[in-house]
């Protein structure tokens, strides 16, 4: 193998590509080879099928996984609706002949180098236990991916089942973690992946059908581009608006659903967020939770012009979906209502503080449930657990249980089936 990493033109750079270029050196200079470079590579892949739970041919895998990481003009080209072609894409196929030859390199020439057998035990591995990284679905498919890379036999057959993984998956972070939070660098905001998003199903909220129903309906018109609103769920705390949202990202992070979450002291980010993900591929919601100001805070002026009101159009891939307990956000006094001795315009203070909610396109109530509906979601979380108590105990014990823990909420309903089944075991 003649050809080095630094010759690639588009896949340069590659994030974490150290293993890359220890083998490929190898492979270019035999006769004057370091053990410890072979070593180092071993252990790297190794350690990388660890951290995200790959099997089968490590070295293709950690190919296949530079591949769907690096975000180039041809793969996010190839991500977006009109695909990649003309030159962009001649300069591609130069680089992916490299990686055909890569896939096909035979690496127990350097097992025999060294009287080892490292590269031989890695091309065809187990891993039961998984990684951390990856949700064990995306360790698969991309496990899947590799297996149908290394059949190609030629840079055009490479290209087209790469730019089929690219279109359907995307490429970079949003094609492997469905959701991310945000966090504040020098250089700017970073969207750091969520690798364990908490697994919450619409199905597990229960009751608040019509909430449900108004919730889904407008997340399907955002998916199919049919536009979808801003959307604020209020209500009392306990009931079931933060599930809401998660139970969405479960339901639709296979149709492109991605969600950022944002706290009220990273809004001065926000606009550097939305940047970030503006025209691709993907439908983000930008998660504000249990948002509210009190009436000296100025940071809901920035979440206003973001969500209506800038000069700079939101992009259409974007939407807010905000929880909070306060129907207009923002803390409300008396005071407001009157006018002031030092404010000749106190009705101006009101309405600026409305105007905030008053810009989400669509606003859904969560309340408490009364004592029939508390007692119904009792009843229907005991059936879905096993739980086997008489109905007349399990609900006097329920209506025990509430007095001291919060009053009646679906939050309080699932904390004591969870205590019921704690003492259970």
């Amino acid at each position: 193998m003649k050809r080095k990493t630094d010759e690639l033109i588009l896949y340069r750079d590659l994030p974490n590509d150290g293993i890359l270029r220890d083998v490929t050196r190898l492979l270019a200079d035999a006769g004057s080879a370091d053990k410890s470079r072979y070593c180092r590579a071993v252990s790297g892949l190794i350690e990388t099928a660890a951290l995200c739970g790959f099997s089968g041919n490590l070295w293709q895998d950690y190919l296949t996984l530079l591949l769907c990481s690096h975000e180039n003009a041809y793969s996010l080209a190839c991500e977006g609706r009109d695909g990649a072609d003309g030159s962009v894409k001649e300069i591609a196929l130069s680089d992916l002949a490299f990686f055909v030859e890569l896939f096909g390199a035979d690496l127990c020439v350097l097992d025999r180098l060294f009287d080892s057998d490292g590269f031989e035990k890695i091309l065809d591995y187990s891993n039961p236990a998984g990684g951390t990284v990856f949700e064990k679905e995306t360790a698969r498919a991309i496990c899947d991916l590799s297996v149908s890379l290394s059949g190609a036999g030629d840079a055009e057959a490479f290209a087209r089942i790469l730019q089929g993984w690219y279109k359907a998956h995307g490429v970079g972070d949003p094609g492997f973690y469905r959701a991310f939070r945000v966090e504040h660098t020098d250089g700017g905001a970073v969207l750091i992946p969520i690798t364990e998003p908490l697994k919450v199903s619409l199905s597990d909220l229960v009751g608040y059908e019509d909430a449900k129903a108004k919730l889904i309906r407008n997340t399907e018109a955002f998916l199919a581009g049919r536009g979808g609103n801003n959307c604020l769920l209020y209500g009392d705390a306990g009931t079931g608006k933060s599930s809401a949202i998660k139970g969405l990202l479960n339901a639709y992070h296979d149709r492109g659903l991605r969600i950022i979450e944002l706290y009220r002291h990273q809004f001065r980010d926000i606009q550097d967020v939305i940047e970030q993900i503006r025209g691709r591929n993907y439908k983000f919601i930008l998660y504000l939770d249990d948002l509210s100001f009190e009436d000296h805070e100025t940071e809901y002026k920035y979440l206003k012009a973001v969500i209506e009101g800038g000069l700079q159009k939101k992009p259409d891939n974007v939407c807010v979906y905000a929880t909070s307990n306060r129907r207009h956000l923002i803390r409300e006094k008396f005071s407001d209502k009157r006018e002031l001795d030092d404010e000749l315009h106190a009705s101006e203070t009101v309405q600026e503080k409305l105007s905030l909610a008053a810009r989400f396109g669509m606003t859904v109530y969560f309340r408490s449930p009364d004592k029939k509906e508390y007692e119904e979601i009792v009843l229907e979380l005991a059936r879905r657990t096993g739980i086997d108590m008489p109905e007349e105990e399990l609900l006097q014990e329920a209506m025990r249980w509430e007095l001291y823990h919060g009053g009646l909420s679906g939050r309080t309903a699932t904390q004591f089936i969870s205590d019921l089944l704690g003492g259970m075991q």
